[in-house]
């Protein structure tokens, strides 16, 4: 009977001794180079300060073809730039931060809005829409000096990446039963850009 229970306990303890080295081996793995945490992002950077986006849009060409361009929404370089603020926050990947000292800094402007026919019915009437927001973007490391020959840019800070034409994008119904509105698609497509920009800022460098 003790032999029996000495075999038990001996085979629980080399079972928690397993289970012990899995455990450290994962933490070891997600403590280490970061790559899965943080990919592709310099250890240096904390902070991102996201400069509000500029509105270069061309208002008088969203009114010459309803087919193809949609309602304008004033404010939209507002509700982007809230949008890429609110997905740093949630990726916890680099913090938003002010205009104070921070050790990158996001830029860029709202270049395009627009609305392309995807699907009619048969009375030739648009039953699907795909809404685009476009944006050029700029991410200057604050804590690197720019390089010889490099200009400084603008504000200090070496520029890390450009971007143009950066592409966020929903698709909707206009008629049917899955109809929806398109405020409710252009918040979509909104996200959708924000997701994308957060994307680029920490794993295409």
């Amino acid at each position: 009977m003790n032999l029996s229970r000495q075999k038990a306990v001996g085979r629980r303890q080399v079972i928690d001794r397993a289970a012990f080295c899995v455990l450290l081996s994962a933490f070891c793995f997600l403590a280490g180079c970061g790559y899965t945490t943080r990919p592709g992002l310099a250890t240096h950077l904390r902070t991102v300060y996201i400069k509000p986006l500029i509105n270069k849009i061309d208002l008088t060409q969203l009114t010459l073809d309803y087919q193809r361009f949609p309602i304008y929404r004033p404010g939209m370089e507002t509700d982007v730039t809230t949008a890429i603020i609110n997905r740093f926050q949630f990726t916890g990947l680099l913090r938003p931060a002010g205009p104070k000292d921070p050790d990158s800094r996001l830029e860029g402007e709202l270049v395009e809005f627009r609305r392309d026919a995807l699907r009619y019915n048969a009375a030739q009437q648009v039953e699907e829409w795909r809404l685009s927001v476009v944006v050029n973007l700029r991410f200057y490391d604050l804590r690197v000096a720019p390089t010889e020959g490099q200009a400084p840019a603008e504000g200090g800070g070496w520029l890390m990446w450009e971007e143009e034409r950066l592409t966020g994008d929903a698709t909707y119904f206009a008629l049917g039963p899955n109809a929806e509105s398109e405020a409710k698609a252009l918040d979509r497509a909104t996200e959708d850009l924000a997701r994308r920009v957060v994307e680029r800022a920490v794993e295409s460098w």
